[in-house]
């Protein structure tokens, strides 16, 4: 049997609602097959993140290697790379297997304010990875971040936005906007180097939402891994994080984690 084939380089959240095994959870449930680098441990719970811990870059090298040599892979989602020399160790890789679907998840920090990316690293993201990238995925606090903003405030700025992440290198660029103040719908902007796409949902009032950037970044990444075009992609990934949302579960003291099998349960 043929099987799209998904990898997640990105960091360990123990307390399962993000990172590596919210990828994982979402690969699984588009009906790819999941397969993982761990660049970092962190001990997390709802309430945050209490602690940091980076592998080695011979452990990195050494999963990434294991996959390429052997099963190999349609698509590659980055999530949280932590540092500059785990960024460039992973860019390197990326060029010499080839590999041709790369979707770059910015994690910088996590909800409840946690630091993900050293800000010496950034400089190495902005150079090394995105340049690479068919799509990145950041959400306002990160494009403001790497550009340098100090706040985008209006979908108009978000285009602006765009465009500029644009001339970094990706190919693809997806704004998402969240953290956009005073709007109904949660509305993300697809950049393809010539036209705007706008992908529109209903905003959920919840806290419930630790993980819905690694989730909605797999998504992506799953569709590409089957074949899928950029803009059928991001509208599967929009789908699949509104009803991940939408059904968020009340784990945990704090901010809870989504329900990465509501789309197939509630369609």
């Amino acid at each position: 049997m043929m099987i799209g084939k998904a990898l997640t380089i990105a960091g360990s959240d123990c307390g399962g609602g993000a990172g590596i095994q919210a990828d994982l959870k979402t690969f699984q449930e588009r009906d790819v097959f999941g397969m993982s680098v761990i660049t970092v441990l962190t001990a997390q719970n709802t309430l945050g993140v209490h602690g940091v811990f980076p592998q080695t870059l011979d452990a990195i090298e050494g999963q990434i290697d294991a996959i390429f040599q052997d099963m190999g892979t349609d698509a590659v989602k980055t999530g949280m790379l932590f540092s500059e020399e785990i960024i460039n160790l992973v860019a390197a890789k990326l060029q010499y297997y080839n590999v041709k679907n790369i979707v770059v998840d910015p994690v910088m920090i996590a909800k409840g304010g946690a630091p993900l990316l050293q800000k010496q690293a950034m400089d190495a993201l902005v150079t090394k990875l995105l340049p690479l990238a068919t799509v990145i995925t950041p959400n306002i606090p990160e494009a403001c971040e790497i550009l340098g903003l100090s706040a985008i405030d209006t979908i108009s700025e978000m285009r602006l936005a765009a465009e500029a992440l644009h001339k970094l290198g990706p190919k693809f660029i997806v704004l998402k906007g969240g953290h956009l103040e005073g709007e109904n719908e949660a509305i993300d902007v697809l950049f393809d180097g010539e036209n705007f796409h706008y992908f529109e949902a209903k905003r959920i009032k919840t806290i419930h939402t630790h993980g819905t950037g690694c989730t909605f970044a797999a998504a992506i990444t799953a569709e590409l891994a089957k074949g899928e075009d950029i803009k059928t992609a991001v509208t599967t990934a929009k789908n699949f994080i509104q009803a991940a949302i939408e059904h968020s579960l009340c784990i945990g003291k704090g901010i809870g984690p989504t329900k990465h099998s509501a789309y197939r349960l509630n369609r």
